[in-house]
């Protein structure tokens, strides 16, 4: 893949990041393989998860250039500083810091904030985000809340629920709004085989499919 790709083109090709908490430094190439095989081209290794810049420079150095890579649940500039170090491209965050946003875009990645209102959302858009993520979306009626944000959020907005995300509701959320997810539990659990993942990983790729033969129809 050509990775001057930009983060709008990957996510119309294939809009799902995929989220490994938990994951080790000695299976995370393994699970990675999986997932680009399904289609993903997006994944981020929480830093919450054991020695997760040696894993992000793992996958880093080994999927570079198919996919882009990343840290989740970063927290700090010195977080990101040290993600920066790595080589890869994409800054995940569970909340709107407008200042670490602003700072992964002036070092060159991608920024994928999270928020829980709508203030948050039009905050993290005008720090320079390229997505953001409601999360937790299982805290709330979120199919409801996705189809009201919709109509105040630039449509053109990456705006991708975090949390109970599953093959079976992804129409639903893309139905109403949505135009991407970040995948945790439902794609990786902690201590899954990589028989599990490449199993969810195909099931995630065909619900997208399937919604993208049913909006041609």
């Amino acid at each position: 893949m050509n990775m001057t790709h930009s983060f709008d083109a990957l996510m119309q090709e294939f809009p799902m990041v995929a989220i490994l908490r938990g994951i080790r430094k000695d299976e995370v190439v393994e699970h990675t393989r999986v997932l680009i095989d399904a289609g993903f081209r997006l994944i981020e290794v929480p830093l919450n998860s054991p020695e997760p810049f040696v894993s992000i420079r793992l996958l880093q150095e080994t999927f570079g250039d198919q996919a882009v890579i990343g840290a989740g649940t970063v927290l700090t500039m010195s977080q990101l500083t040290e993600l920066v170090a790595t080589g890869a491209k994409l800054m995940v965050c569970p909340h709107t810091d407008p200042e670490l946003i602003k700072a992964a875009k002036v070092a060159g990645l991608f920024a994928m904030p999270g928020f829980f209102t709508a203030s948050e959302a039009f905050a993290a858009l005008h720090a320079g985000a390229d997505a953001v993520k409601l999360f937790p979306a299982e805290a709330l009626p979120t199919i409801n809340v996705v189809k009201a944000l919709g109509a105040v959020i630039p449509a053109d907005t990456w705006l991708c629920p975090v949390g109970g995300v599953t093959p079976d509701n992804v129409a639903d959320y893309l139905n109403v709004g949505a135009r991407g997810f970040g995948l945790g539990s439902a794609l990786y659990k902690k201590g899954q085989s990589v028989e599990t993942t490449k199993a969810n990983a195909q099931a995630f790729a065909a619900a997208w499919k399937a919604f993208q033969v049913g909006a041609l129809n």
